[in-house]
């Protein structure tokens, strides 16, 4: 990887995930920023592990294949993992012995982030409302588990003239799937009440006004982190978008607590519609305003590590506003003269704060070095979650017998943003098999 040879700043995603053969398949992006600072987000490596993958062995993977490419350890800024303990584990697991490589080669101090997506996914778990998404799943399951339940139901929606001719199913490592589960639900309540009734079901719990107005809360509420989800997904994310993104809903969730204890419904529609066919005392205001609170705190506590970054973010970001005084001693000068150029602040309020980095001049090398280092910083591990996605459509039961360098080939041209074979090259070190002479040629 040439490209490499020009990094100036250049940071890692490392997740791991399981093939179809049971095979632990490792997963390493990196993203570099050379001296232009233009970015370079490319597949890394892809290692298959047939042993154990504890914190040692990704560590020795990750390691060997960074000097493979010949990746200067120096210029190594950022690490993004998910949360598992062998990749987080600050002593045995991939963080520890990372760092404890960058000490050796007497390199920067690493920056390590837990995947932005993964944490946001996980903040839902602090509303505690397993119980109306337990009874949910049970009932979409007894409609769902067998064909005769399942055709009769969609019948039934059929004949009823229902909005929705069908109930997705919920999978737990699809994020994304308990929300949209949950809110067809809601849609379908009374549809699936009756079906349940016509199969000799007790529906007292699902015709319950209590359980109703939670399940419109958890509808509503998991429809916003849905959204955000969507947000933070896709590739070529500046980590400072991201960390908006995340700070505007913890910001949201404050405005919507209040809200909710005037009993204003403004931004919750399923609750909405609960409200206007309930008793307004059934709806239990104060226990919805409780549980937005619990969730605003449990964001504030999973991005304590991007919100420890917050001062290097608001620095690319928008470095003319920023206040001189708190910036660090080596960026003062520099950022002095940056605020009162004119003319970098024309460029930078005609193009966005991402594509500003690249006019910063050479007469400014700390900002530049500054700016390199965060450009090059990974959000998420979404690129691997993209790249098992793709494996799991390349390595099927059917074709469970993929070798490992055959997959790794596939899934690295799967991937490929703008690196560009060598044709040419390639075309040189090949040369023409003849299987024998033309019979029609003369034998002289």
């Amino acid at each position: 990887m040439r490209k490499g040879e020009d990094f100036v700043a250049y940071s890692l995603a490392v997740d791991e995930s399981s093939d179809t053969s049971d095979t632990a398949q490792l997963s390493i992006f990196i993203r570099g920023v050379d001296s232009n600072l233009c970015v370079t987000e490319e597949l890394l490596g892809l290692k298959s592990m047939h042993g154990t993958t504890t914190g040692k062995d990704i560590f020795e993977e990750v390691s060997k294949c960074v000097d493979e490419m010949k990746l200067p350890w120096d210029k190594l800024v950022g690490l993004t993992t998910d949360g598992a303990p062998a990749m987080c584990g600050q002593k045995s697991g991939l963080v520890g012995r990372m760092r404890e490589k960058m000490r050796e080669k007497q390199a920067g101090e690493l920056t390590v982030y837990h995947c932005i997506i993964h944490q946001e996914a996980l903040c839902g778990k602090a509303l505690k409302m397993d119980h109306i998404m337990s009874t949910v799943t049970q009932v979409v399951n007894f409609i769902k588990a067998k064909g005769l339940n399942h055709r009769q139901f969609k019948s039934f929606l059929e004949e009823l003239g229902a909005d929705h001719s069908d109930m997705p199913y919920h999978t737990e490592v699809r994020w994304l799937s308990r929300g949209k589960v949950a809110k067809r639900f809601f849609e379908l309540r009374e549809e699936i009440c009756l079906f349940m009734e016509s199969k000799g079901k007790d529906t007292t719990e699902l015709r319950d006004e209590k359980f109703q107005c939670e399940l419109a809360f958890l509808c509503d509420i998991m429809n916003h982190l849905d959204a955000l989800n969507l947000q933070l997904q896709g590739r070529a994310h500046v980590i400072t978008d991201m960390y908006y993104a995340v700070r505007a809903f913890r910001t949201k969730l404050r405005l919507w607590e209040s809200q909710m204890q005037q009993g204003n419904l403004a931004h919750f529609l399923c609750c909405q519609v609960m409200k206007e066919q309930t008793a307004t005392a059934v709806m239990p205001f104060a226990q919805f305003a409780e549980k937005l609170i619990l969730l605003g705190a449990e964001f504030t506590r999973r991005f304590a590590d991007f919100e420890a970054q917050k001062c290097r973010f608001e620095l690319l970001s928008n470095p003319f506003a920023f206040d001189v005084n708190n910036a660090p001693s080596n960026l003062q000068m520099e950022l002095i003269e940056l605020q009162c150029n004119d003319t970098l602040k024309s460029k930078y309020d005609s193009v966005s704060a991402a594509q500003f980095p690249p006019y910063l001049p050479d007469t400014l090398p700390e900002l530049h070095a500054q700016a390199a280092q965060m450009l090059s910083m990974f959000g998420s591990t979404y690129l691997c979650e993209q790249l098992f996605s793709l494996m799991k459509m390349n390595k099927t039961p059917h074709r469970s017998r993929l070798t490992d360098e055959h997959l790794h080939s596939v899934l690295r041209i799967s991937s490929a943003q703008s690196l560009t074979p060598e044709i040419d090259a390639l075309a040189c070190k090949k040369r023409c098999q003849v299987s024998g002479l033309d019979p029609c040629a003369s034998s002289e």
